[in-house]
């Protein structure tokens, strides 16, 4: 018989929201390479004599594993090859400084600071700024063998093959990762209609989650990170055109839900279809088998899946008839002049740059003075920890101890019974995949899979065996000891300022949206989010990046159409924030707690307007200017309340209107934003 938790040893809710693992699924090519890209260096140093090369090479496919996350080949490159460029410069000053007492703590500081600032930029920068400060930990830390250049060439050679075996298949798979993302979108968007209707709000609400991820991961892989027009690449091309198809049914969606009717199930077997034909890049006629509409919302529905019907299916499609959902880009070297001013002129760069430089200081300042072997250790887990864009720094602390803990109890038995030599290779055949494989399951887990992968490599170097199990141990709670105190609370970077600012801009940007839906403000006015101002991925610089020309016009359905996917774009990574908010302790993550309701509130309000904005379009009386302005003014007002509080604040809820009108449903989601906002 099972025995629950005494009342005072329940475990509490963001300790249990740490530890739960989290669900993906296995990449099993990525499991693969990982197990040839850290063996197979070892294995050819072991035979030529040269383990120690063999091993710093494999140490270089370390890196490159962890890189090792993107979908499309051309997006491998960048994730993998440019950061192992930095990581290159990372270990050739580190080993220059090894041995040099306060010069190394000079240098690895300003790399910190560097790293860090280098960091905020994007996706890619921020990989790349943690190879640089993780190679040069290593350089300063452990003396590596032969001349100053090998280490970065082994270093960056292993890294580099598994890029290599990452591209092996591109020729024969060239555009399969992102025909299978778009299909999947369309396969996501027949799940939303499927709940439409008759299902509770919550199940709509996490479908249209689900849609929202979707539509961010296929537009990331067709579009992001490009140095050049998609218009060069007719397979880009195209997929682009497929998922702006798809975007008016899901903009329908909305509508459907509201009218609490459920579609035949014709309708998403239809969509199911479509998702079929875009994966196996179908052309020929396909035979609609769609039910005649008999109002506004499947009116909207019938055009919608019609119009995708022939997108889907035209064997050509012209680039320029496509509207970019996610702004042109600017040039290459634009955005580079763009990012390098915006980390030199940025307070946020600066500020987390500091925070990681401090860390980083008093580390090498701690192993410089107190005479503690190879503590290198110390600094790898403060560059590991404090990296704020990877999650929370408290949650990454803690996981961080326990996953060590757990990989030293790998570590041990590896160390203590496997002989040294060829059974190095056998084990990190077995141990290697366990990172690929573990990752997506959390911090934790990651950490766990790294650290005996870590040690048996520094063995190969060292030959210390057991004797730097309890070493490591007590430089990782060393390193995870200043992270969170040097790093975390001596920076009273609140709660509020991090993810409410970013809630109370979404709100306004609602707002804006609602005017614009019904005509009563300019899409090409510069604070629209229409035009956007950031980077629809994060390895793309901020900056205005949006239409020119008549796609500025007011009420123009490619501008509405870039401003919803930017709001429901920065709803979901506030919504992520919030979530990670709720893996701290309190009083973080308890406001966090009475907070999220009011994002899922605010996804609602954009639902809304576009499901009376498709109303309209399809027969419905337009609202009149007032209504319009209402409604407005309660967000706007909704937005200053959320700015200016760290804690829910009381706000008004008097929003009348006629009851026939389309935004009495939009009216009714306001009101319950706003009441949400209130204390209770």
């Amino acid at each position: 018989m099972s025995r629950e938790f005494p009342i005072g040893l329940t475990p509490p809710d963001w300790l249990v929201r740490n530890l739960q693992p989290q669900q993906a699924p296995l990449n099993r090519p990525a499991i693969a390479r990982a197990a040839v890209a850290m063996a197979l260096p070892l294995a050819v140093g072991l035979a030529t004599g040269h383990t120690a090369y063999g091993a710093l090479a494999s140490m270089g496919a370390l890196s490159g594993v962890i890189g090792d996350t993107a979908d499309a080949y051309r997006m491998r490159i960048l994730n993998i090859a440019i950061p192992q460029l930095f990581g290159a410069v990372g270990v050739t000053v580190g080993a220059a400084v090894y041995g040099h007492g306060w010069l190394a703590v000079t240098a690895l500081t300003a790399i910190a600071l560097a790293s860090g600032m280098i960091s905020t930029i994007g996706a890619v920068a921020s990989v790349s700024g943690l190879l640089l400060l993780l190679n040069s930990v290593i350089g300063a830390g452990l003396p590596l063998p032969g001349a100053w250049w090998l280490a970065p060439v082994l270093m960056s050679g292993g890294g580099l093959l598994v890029l290599l075996l990452a591209l092996l298949a591109w020729p024969l798979r060239s555009g399969i990762p992102e025909r299978t993302a778009v299909a999947n979108t369309y396969r996501t968007v027949a799940d939303l209609l499927a709940t439409c209707g008759d299902d509770p709000t919550a199940t709509y609400d996490a479908a249209r989650q689900t849609v929202t991820q979707s539509l961010n991961q296929s537009y990331d892989l067709v579009l992001a990170r490009r140095a050049r027009h998609h218009g060069r690449s007719p397979e880009l091309t195209r997929l682009l055109a497929q998922l702006n198809a798809i975007t008016p049914v899901v903009e329908a969606a909305p509508a459907v839900h509201q009218s609490g009717r459920p579609l035949p199930p014709q309708i998403r077997e239809t969509v199911r279809h479509l998702a079929h034909a875009v994966e196996t890049g179908y052309t020929g006629p396909i035979g609609l088998d769609l039910p005649a509409p008999t109002g506004e919302t499947t009116r909207a529905i019938d055009h919608a899946l019609r119009h995708a019907a022939e997108v889907v299916t035209a064997p050509d499609v012209d680039p320029r008839g496509i509207d970019d959902r996610l702004g042109r880009p600017a040039a290459l070297r634009i955005r580079a002049t763009r990012a390098a001013r915006n980390v030199l002129l940025s307070s946020g760069s600066w500020r987390y740059g500091l925070r990681l430089a401090v860390c980083i200081g008093l580390a090498q300042v701690l192993v410089s003075t107190v005479p503690v072997p190879r503590s290198y250790w110390v600094a790898l887990t403060i560059t590991f920890v404090l990296k704020p864009d990877f999650g929370s720094v408290f949650s990454r602390a803690l996981l961080r101890a326990l996953g060590t803990v757990a990989g030293l109890v790998i570590a041990a038995a590896v160390l203590s019974a496997v002989p040294r030599g060829w059974w190095d290779v056998l084990v990190l055949l077995l141990l290697a995949p366990l990172i690929p494989a573990l990752t997506p399951r959390g911090y934790g887990y990651q950490t766990m899979a790294i650290t005996p992968v870590i040690l048996l490599l520094s063995d190969v170097l060292n030959h210390q065996g057991t004797a730097l199990l309890l070493p490591r141990l007590v430089d990782s709670l060393i390193g995870c000891g200043i992270a969170l105190v040097a790093g975390y609370l001596l920076w009273p970077e609140s709660w509020h300022t991090r993810v409410g600012d970013r809630l109370a801009e979404a709100v306004a940007d609602t707002a804006r949206y609602v005017e614009t839906a019904f005509g009563t403000s300019d899409p090409s006015d510069p604070s629209d989010p229409s035009e956007p101002s950031g980077p629809s991925d994060p390895s793309e610089p901020s900056g205005p990046s949006g239409p020119s020309g008549p796609s500025g016009a007011k009420g123009d359905p490619a501008a509405r159409a870039r401003m919803r996917r930017r709001l429901y774009r920065d709803l979901s990574v506030i919504r992520t924030e919030f979530q990670r908010a709720l893996t701290e302790p309190p009083p973080t993550g308890r406001l966090a707690a009475g907070w999220l309701p009011l994002v899922v509130a605010v996804e609602r309000i954009v639902d809304a307007t576009t499901a009376a904005r498709v109303r309209v379009k399809h027969g419905a009386p337009p609202p009149s200017p007032a209504e319009v302005a209402q409604v407005s003014l309660q967000l706007r007002e909704l937005s200053e309340g959320v700015r200016g509080s760290e804690v829910l604040v009381e706000v008004r809820t008097d929003l009348t209107g006629p009851a026939e009108s389309v935004l009495e449903p939009l009216r009714q989601e306001v009101a319950a934003a706003r009441a949400i906002a209130s204390p209770h």
